[in-house]
């Protein structure tokens, strides 16, 4: 039963919170997340559970049950770079702002307890420890592309591309929120973005005495930035579209006229049928500013993530058991967000919900996020997934209605080819 569930989260909840304190302390960024599988794996040995699957080099996922309905529960375990967050690693600046490792904690003690029922439970529930979410450290990864150790850049792309994901009926997903406004959010959608790295390529001289000799990078892409921001009166409000970057190479000297900037970008929005468009009109203003002054542009582009559609018939079921410890003024319904995750491609594909918790302080992705109420994140949260697994395993027509309600928007190989081509 429900209670029995919960009465063995509260049961464990010093070790919970012991966990949780000891993974946002030890923050890793994409594809380099090792101590944290080790501390992670550690724990499910001591609850005689173990990895069954390796994937996307850090991933990996365990399992308890058998048959159908099969549920899956994503929880992710990259850090961002927080530089100056008091967590932060030195080294790589990698601190747990982004919250994720909340989600590992909570996922684990949901998890845990749902074992101890399962055989009672006619289905499998299938825990994915997904890496590298955050859209960073770009050149790792590419060097990793380059040796053969992984096929994307984001975790969850690799493993759509492994097919890691094709016996799950409905998949649950769950994320720090952005703001305290509202306890919860469910419903919400996230925006799609492509990737810009954007090269301006002049002529270098000196930069007292022959200016007039050289074609200065920098000029280039200053012009570009203003011709952005004439652009952003086109964009339409409903479309929610951003582009912000910013300058990684500058030039190599005061002295001589920079003959190399290179600016990095993120185009999103949350309306996945213009966003090709709006990059290519991007691309071309680049172009234009770049030739406007003599000089050149190089434009490589990288696919991001898709838009996030959530299933409104799994988060019928998820609402239904934060009802339990939230009112429903507590909810926000229908949130439309800017921020990206690459849940939505799995979203393309299945069905798929993600709600937003609250229990921090401080700003998502800021140097002053921290961990409010562990009892709030941890706890409540770890009752409220294992409410919901609970309620779709003893209800496979309710999993059956999910399932028969989604609508691809993407098959497996449309998707590949995407990737590969863009």
């Amino acid at each position: 039963m429900k209670e029995d569930l919960y009465k063995y989260i509260e049961e464990h909840k010093d070790e919970i919170f012991e966990l949780g304190e000891t993974l946002f302390n030890n923050p890793e960024l994409g594809f380099k997340e090792v101590e944290t599988g080790r501390i992670i794996k550690d724990y499910l040995t001591n609850h005689n559970l173990k990895a069954k699957k390796e994937t996307a080099l850090t991933g990996f996922t365990v399992e308890i049950g058998s048959g159908k309905p099969h549920i899956g529960i994503i929880a992710e375990l990259d850090a961002i770079p927080t530089q100056g967050h008091p967590c932060a690693n030195p080294e790589t600046t990698a601190a747990h702002a982004c919250g994720h490792s909340t989600q590992q904690t909570m996922a684990l003690a949901a998890f845990t307890a749902l074992k101890q029922q399962i055989d009672s439970l006619k289905g499998t529930v299938t825990l994915f420890f997904t890496p590298a979410e955050e859209f960073t450290d770009l050149e790792y990864r590419k060097q990793l592309q380059a040796e053969g150790k992984i096929k994307y850049l984001s975790g969850k792309e690799n493993m759509i591309y492994e097919h890691m994901f094709d016996d799950v009926d409905c998949i649950i997903h769950f994320h720090a929120k952005g703001n305290n406004e509202y306890r919860y959010s469910i419903n919400s959608t996230l925006a799609g973005f492509i990737y810009k790295k954007i090269t301006f390529v002049g002529k270098s001289a000196h930069a007292a005495v022959l200016p007039h000799l050289g074609v200065n990078a920098l000029n280039e892409c200053t012009l570009f930035l203003d011709a952005i921001n004439m652009l952003r009166e086109t964009f339409r409000d409903e479309d929610m579209v951003r582009v912000h970057g910013i300058i990684t190479d500058g030039g190599n000297t005061v002295n001589s006229i920079p003959d190399k900037v290179v600016y990095e970008c993120y185009v999103r929005t949350t309306n996945p049928e213009i966003l090709h468009s709006l990059n290519d009109q991007l691309t071309k203003a680049a172009q234009g500013c770049a030739s406007a002054l003599g000089g050149s542009v190089i434009v490589e582009d990288t696919p991001g993530y898709l838009p996030l559609i959530q299933s409104k018939e799994l988060n019928e079921v998820v609402l239904e058991n934060i009802l339990n410890f939230a009112k429903e003024s507590e909810i926000q319904n229908g949130e439309k967000s800017v921020a990206a995750g690459d849940v939505g491609d799995i979203g393309a594909m299945k069905p798929l919900i993600q709600y937003g918790y609250s229990g921090f302080s401080g700003r998502i992705h800021g140097t002053d996020l921290e961990i409010k109420d562990p009892y709030e994140i941890y706890i409540t949260q770890a009752k409220i997934i294992a409410g919901t697994v609970y309620d779709l395993l003893t209800n496979p027509e309710k999993v059956k209605y999910i399932v028969d309600s989604f609508k691809p928007s993407i098959t497996y190989d449309e998707y590949i080819k995407y990737l590969d081509n863009q």
